[in-house]
């Protein structure tokens, strides 16, 4: 679908055709379109655009990224359709690791994500600057989760010490957190069990968020370990969530004030 960059919606709609495309493909599972439509409301909420308290959680969390010994991405098909260039870019800054996990898993799917990738990024993974784990090396199961997103690599996710699940759920999210590793969430809804059971959640667009992780990865490398560790000690995940529904409701309260 041709869409002018002059509509209003323009960035909003193109994310759409991305979901779209990825559905057509065999990458996203239908509830992913379901999952999506959610982000955006809440997206609306916080007036898509990135707010200082998200900004906070991003800095936080590539501190956490910087001094990991063993960091993972986790994607699913969702990530994969909006954001997979930023994926890899943020993945190529660590360790390369990108960890395919997928709650309607199906092989189809798995070998569709596997294939996007191979496609778009071969030199990188020929040349090992990337790693695409999950698929045929799914051999470790996490502890107390039931569903197929407890089927994980042992080099990636099982072994990992820090985890980065964008647009994750909230089962998982809680046995990788009792596994004892720290998870960083990317989620738009700070209600959302995710949000409240990562060690860090960014209630940000996985698109506006990534690139900024980049960002601060980057500066970060040339942090020394006390400074990153400072920056971390001083973030409480749960006053920042409660700081960010705060802002929702002062946004809507002055938003009801305003001439329609």
């Amino acid at each position: 679908m041709e869409i002018p960059k002059t509509h209003p919606r323009y960035e909003s709609l193109m994310k759409r055709e991305k979901i779209i495309e990825a559905l057509n493909k065999g990458i996203l599972a239908k509830a992913g379109l379901i999952a999506h439509g959610r982000g955006e409301t809440f997206d609306y909420l916080i007036g898509e655009k990135t707010t200082p308290i998200a900004l906070k959680s991003i800095k936080v969390s590539a501190a956490y990224l910087v001094l990991a010994k063993n960091p993972v991405i986790s994607v699913n098909g969702n990530t994969v359709a909006l954001a997979i260039d930023e994926v890899v870019e943020l993945a190529k800054e660590l360790n390369g690791k990108i960890e395919v996990n997928l709650f309607y898993r199906t092989k189809e799917r798995e070998l569709a994500i596997k294939k996007e990738f191979e496609e778009k990024f071969k030199e990188d993974i020929e040349t090992g600057k990337i790693k695409i784990l999950g698929i045929d090396d799914a051999n470790k199961q996490i502890p107390n989760l039931d569903s197929l997103r407890g089927k994980v690599s042992e080099d990636g996710i099982f072994s990992a010490d820090v985890v980065l699940v964008p647009l994750e759920d909230g089962d998982r999210t809680e046995a990788l957190v009792n596994m004892g590793k720290k998870v960083i969430s990317i989620d738009l809804n700070p209600l959302s069990r995710t949000a409240r059971k990562s060690t860090i959640t960014i209630v940000d667009e996985l698109t506006r968020a990534l690139p900024l992780l980049i960002k601060y990865v980057r500066e970060f490398k040339n942090k020394d370990r006390e400074e990153l560790l400072k920056i971390i000690d001083s973030f409480d995940n749960m006053k920042n969530l409660k700081e960010m529904i705060d802002y929702i409701a002062e946004r809507l309260k002055n938003l009801s004030l305003e001439e329609l």
